[in-house]
């Protein structure tokens, strides 16, 4: 089981970008999935979660900028933002976890590897 995500970059504020992360693993296509992101010093931090029925949950900060998606056939999940600022820049995280709640809570049992957003002044 892998989670691999991707679509990082530099981009200007107020700029966006689509992350997409793909997993490999039939059983990944049913759980539910999350975006996270830890910025340099910081604790990592729930972005957005989307239940394997299209249920989505978004941190506050991100409400109405972002938007997680997922495809169940591709066994993927996406994440669009727009409107970036500055304090969007970290590394951004793709999980799944059979449970909704524990993604949400930052407790997904299947991780994958950050891709970088930098989004600068």
């Amino acid at each position: 089981v892998q989670l691999q995500a991707s679509g990082g970059g530099l981009v200007q504020t107020g700029g966006s970008l689509r992350l997409s992360c793909a997993a490999s693993g039939s059983m990944l296509r049913i759980y539910a999935k999350g975006w996270y992101r830890q910025a340099p010093g910081k604790q990592r931090e729930l972005v957005a979660a989307i239940s394997s029925g299209g249920t989505t949950n978004y941190a506050d900060s991100v409400k109405g900028r972002f938007t997680v998606s997922r495809d169940n056939t591709k066994n993927t999940v996406d994440l669009s933002m727009n409107s970036l600022q500055p304090e969007d820049t970290a590394d951004y995280y793709c999980a799944a976890d059979r449970s909704f709640e524990d993604v949400w809570r930052l407790r997904a049992h299947y991780w994958g590897q950050g891709t970088q957003v930098t989004v600068s002044s």
